[in-house]
């Protein structure tokens, strides 16, 4: 008899009401996979462009419904494939960038699994897979941050927003950010932003170049995409870098190349997380920074709030709206 569990699903791409509760059949790890049980889930950005058809044609991230979305986990294995010798039943595993976490069973490839140490508890564990290791590659490894940079960081109060923040400061870097509320700037205030911004009341673009005198910033970090794409390009430093790593505000529909030249002769980037994270060796490096961020008191996660699986809709509806300050997950188990 083939055993359920309980997933969400996506039957075709569209709004948050697309979202459903159904039971399917539990997973078999194929050889090389591990089939985790799921304690939680985080809930990104990325899932809602996965459910809304955004990424439809995108060929890093191959997806097509009916599928159970949810691109970041944390649990304990269950059972490992033929081949897996790194891992063993009872062990706590976390990972990002791999279909199918809002379930209470998801089956990952052996490679994309990271053992989560006793130290770290599940949920940050959690967090610090898919926006963690962005915020990671970001000031690392696109553009590296460093004492004597200058960073725009936009949507500082969400949970990408606040992890960066935090990993440009251990760089060294002069952090500006945008928020939409006074509430918000107090969040980013505390993690050391230099600089918050309330994009309701002042035009950001002028802000920053207000504040540097005309110079600009070596890079914005732009997760909100459609609405600020113009601004971010405008207040890029001559021959900075703009990377538009998420589209909250809606995708950039064109970009006139000459409008790089214009700005500066800037660069301009639309990154994929897992080309930052091509071999299990580069995942467990990120991990284990930021494990040790945690560790060292340097980095600190705040968890929004946490629903169950059943309120995914409810949860998308969240962080499409914005209400969101900090990482929101969803419980797997069933309760």
């Amino acid at each position: 008899m083939i055993q359920t569990m309980r997933a969400i699903q996506v039957s075709e791409y569209g709004s948050a009401d697309r979202l459903q509760l159904d039971d399917v059949p539990i997973p078999e790890p194929d050889a090389g996979d591990v089939l985790v049980k799921m304690a939680c889930a985080g809930v990104n950005f990325i899932d809602t462009y996965m459910r809304s058809g955004l990424f439809r044609n995108s060929v890093t991230y191959t997806q097509k419904p009916p599928m159970v979305i949810g691109m970041e986990g944390a649990g304990k294995v269950a059972a490992v494939g033929i081949g897996v010798t790194e891992f063993t039943p009872g062990d706590t595993v976390a990972y990002c960038i791999e279909l199918g976490s809002y379930a209470e069973y998801a089956r990952v490839p052996a490679w994309k699994l990271i053992k989560v140490p006793s130290d770290i508890p599940l949920p940050i564990a959690t967090a610090l897979q898919l926006q963690g290791c962005t915020a990671h590659y970001l000031s690392h490894s696109l553009f590296p941050l460093a004492t004597g940079k200058r960073c725009l960081i936009h949507a500082g109060a969400g949970g990408l927003g606040q992890i960066l923040i935090q990993l440009a400061k251990i760089r060294g870097a002069e952090v500006f950010t945008t928020v939409g509320s006074p509430e918000k700037a107090t969040i980013t205030n505390a993690l050391g932003a230099d600089h918050t911004i309330l994009y309701r009341d002042v035009d950001f673009a002028d802000a920053v170049l207000q504040l540097t005198h005309g110079d600009g910033v070596d890079v914005v970090y732009d997760s909100v995409g459609k609405d600020t794409i113009v601004g971010s390009m405008k207040c890029c430093a001559r021959r900075g870098t703009v990377s538009n790593n998420g589209n909250a505000s809606g995708a950039i529909e064109a970009l006139d190349p000459l409008a790089l030249a214009e700005s500066g002769s800037i660069f301009f980037t639309r990154p994929h997380l897992s080309d930052y994270m091509t071999t299990a060796a580069e995942r467990q490096s990120r991990a284990n920074d930021l494990f040790n961020y945690i560790r060292d008191g340097k980095l600190n996660i705040m968890i929004d709030r946490t629903l169950p699986l059943a309120d995914a809709r409810e949860a998308h509806e969240f962080i499409e709206g914005r209400q969101t300050t900090g990482k929101l997950l969803l419980d797997c188990q069933r309760t």
